[in-house]
Parts: C-alpha cells; structure tokens; sequence
C-alpha cells in the first residue's frame, strides 16, 4: 500500500510539473506574439515624435532624441484632417448602422424562419464571400455613375450596406440562443417582429458587438473604394488625407505623415478599449452550434 501510494504521488508531481512547463511555455509565446503586435504601435509613436531624418537612421533608435509634439499640430496644419476625420466618422457609422440592421435581418430569417429555397439562398449568399473586392468594382462602379453618385459618400455607403460575413456571423450566433426562449414568446401571442426585437436582438447583443466592431475597423481603415470613387479633397476619408501629407512627389515629412497613422489609430483604440468584453465574449460563443 505505502508503494502503491508512493507510486501515485511520484505520477500526481510529474503531471504537476508537466502543466508548470506547459503554462511556463504558453507564457513566454503570449509574451512574443504581444511583442511582435505591439511593437510596430510603439514604433509608429516613436517616428512620430521625432525629426525626419532620425528616421532612417542606421541603427534604428527606438527613442527620439527630441520629443517633437509639434508634429501632431503639422498634421492639421498640412492637410484639413479635421474634416477627413469627420467624413471617415460619417461614412462609417453609416454603414455599421446599416450594416447592422440588414445583417441582424436577415441572419434571424436563415437562422429560424422556414422558407422555400432559405438553404440554397444562404449557400449563394456565402459564395458572396468567397468574390474579391477587385473582381466587382468595376460593376459597382458603372452602378455608382449611373445613379450619380460618383464623387460622393453614398458611393461609399450605399454598396456596403449589405455584408454576406455579418449574415453569416450572426446567423451562426443566433443559433446559439435556446429555440424555447421563441416558443415562450410565441406563446404569448409575439409575432415574429416582436420575437426578432425584444427577444433575438437583446440577446445577441454580443454578437452585435463583434460586428460592428470589426465592419468599424475594415471600413476606416478603408481606402481602395474612397481612392476610386472620391475625387474632391473635401470628400476625402482619413486614409486618402493621410496620403496628401506626402505631399508632392513625396516631399513631406515622414515624422509628420506617421504622425496622422497615430492619430488615425485613436478611434479604433477606443472602441477596442470600451467594447473588448463584447468582442471576446462574442467571438467565444458565436460558432459553438452549427
């Protein structure tokens, strides 16, 4: 008996040490893979604050050795970035609204409604997904000049708010909520309106959350559509402004352009900063039920 016990002691310690160098190794990849997220940020606030030609210095100083703060004040000065910042607001708070709304939609309708043909639409809708950007703007743009809209934020707008990946991002999340919560209501007389709204939407609010947040930060940082269907300066988004502080034929500060990245990167901080428990919980729960 005392071997025996000896025995499963000396097993109980291996399996001990065996999940310390486990968590010990997961530890130090953590560790790695955050360095190697976080340190083109740190290196893009570092070249922001210092004089152009510290930053091609060989080798690279990860520290200014002048603190340029008025770097952040040439951006303004060079380029009307407050009102760029307005349009990319503009543009995409319209188009997660939008984007919202037509998704939440129409994931409910595939993920609960029995309609004739809902699985075959719900396949070429997801062959939607698999179609490059590259391959359909010259349809949308012809569509964009024939409804005269070139030149304007509805051209940005308009063909974006419909996303076949929030379709299917939701529908996936709106499987996971219990189908008894639907027959309670149905129960009670709720149509499937008043099911979808005050029963659906409160619960899927997480992956509301991950939707938005992600359509947030594809479409500020957008720039091959704005670069095709804006020509005016004063309908510029942040990404085609940043590329005016090159100035002409390149010839504007580096320190100066890197710091419009920073200021560009701020709001999509922000919301990552306020909605981060939404999107992890989310991202962990949407996909559990096919």
């Amino acid at each position: 008996m005392a071997r025996a016990s000896l025995v499963a002691k000396a097993s109980r310690d291996r399996v001990v040490l065996q999940r310390r160098a486990f968590d010990g190794l997961a530890i130090v990849l953590l560790t790695l893979v955050s360095l190697i997220v976080v340190l083109p940020i740190v290196w893009t606030i570092s070249t922001s604050l210092r004089l152009p030609r510290e930053s091609f210095t060989l080798p690279p100083q990860w520290l200014p050795t002048d603190f340029r703060w008025q770097n952040y004040a040439q951006v303004f000065d060079a380029a009307p970035m407050g009102l760029y910042i307005w349009n990319s607001l503009k543009v995409t708070f319209l188009i997660v609204g939008g984007q919202l709304v037509t998704a939440s939609m129409a994931a409910y309708a595939f993920a609960r409604l029995r309609f004739p043909g809902r699985d075959v639409l719900f396949m070429l809708l997801m062959s939607a997904m698999m179609v490059p950007l590259f391959v359909t703007i010259i349809p949308i743009f012809i569509l964009v000049r024939t409804f005269n809209l070139a030149d304007t934020h509805a051209a940005l707008i308009v063909p974006a708010l419909v996303t076949p990946f929030g379709v299917f991002l939701l529908r996936q999340f709106f499987l996971t909520i219990p189908v008894e919560l639907e027959e309670a209501a149905k129960i009670d007389g709720a149509s499937p309106w008043q099911t979808f709204l005050k029963v659906i939407l409160p619960l899927g609010a997480p992956g509301l959350s991950v939707l938005a947040i992600l359509s947030f930060n594809n479409h500020w940082n957008e720039f091959f559509r704005p670069l095709i269907f804006l020509n005016s300066w004063e309908n510029f988004t942040v990404p085609l402004g940043l590329v005016t502080l090159r100035g002409y034929m390149g010839t504007g500060s580096v320190a100066v352009v890197v710091a419009g990245v920073a200021i560009a990167l701020v709001p999509v901080l922000i919301l990552f900063i306020l909605a981060q428990r939404y999107l992890i919980e989310g991202i962990a729960l949407t996909g559990i039920k096919g």
